[in-house]
């Protein structure tokens, strides 16, 4: 029953912060294409915001190899519990920080298509809703460093 619910944790884990990274490239990628068409000579800054949510889904894997180690088959109820929670977390944090950010990646960029000199500020704006999703990652981390190896 342990490894079922800590694999599940880590299974949340992965899982929920690559559907994230995933809707929230196609949000900025929507976003690129509508603004492409009014603005063509700007393609790399729709392509760089557009692949900022992608970083949250690779948080979900580095949780996935932190707390791995820890799966063995004399898993305690508490540990696994602590895995479970641990990854249920950061995968929550990191499906809603992707959106989220992918909201202000896809606004930026029709910004830019409308022909505003908005990248920088932009960028800027991003990384308020990625810096939660490196707070669970760092929260998966410490976390996991309570854990038995």
């Amino acid at each position: 029953m342990e490894l079922i619910l800590a694999y599940l944790g880590i299974a949340l884990c992965v899982g929920l912060s690559g559907v994230g990274s995933a809707y929230g490239v196609t949000i900025c990628g929507n976003a690129a294409i509508g603004a492409y068409k009014k603005n063509p000579s700007a393609s790399g800054s729709y392509i760089a915001l557009s692949a900022l949510p992608s970083s949250q889904g690779l948080y979900g894997f580095v949780g996935f190899f932190m707390l791995n180690g820890h799966m063995t088959a004399n898993l305690d109820m508490f540990s696994a519990s602590a895995i479970f929670g641990a990854g249920l977390a950061l995968g929550l944090v990191a499906l809603f920080s992707a959106i989220r950010q992918a909201k202000v990646c896809a606004n930026g960029i029709s910004a830019i298509g409308g022909g505003h000199n908005a990248f920088g500020t932009t960028m800027v704006l991003a990384v308020f809703p990625e810096l939660y999703a490196i707070l669970g990652l760092l929260v998966l981390i410490l976390i996991a460093g309570t854990l038995p190896a």
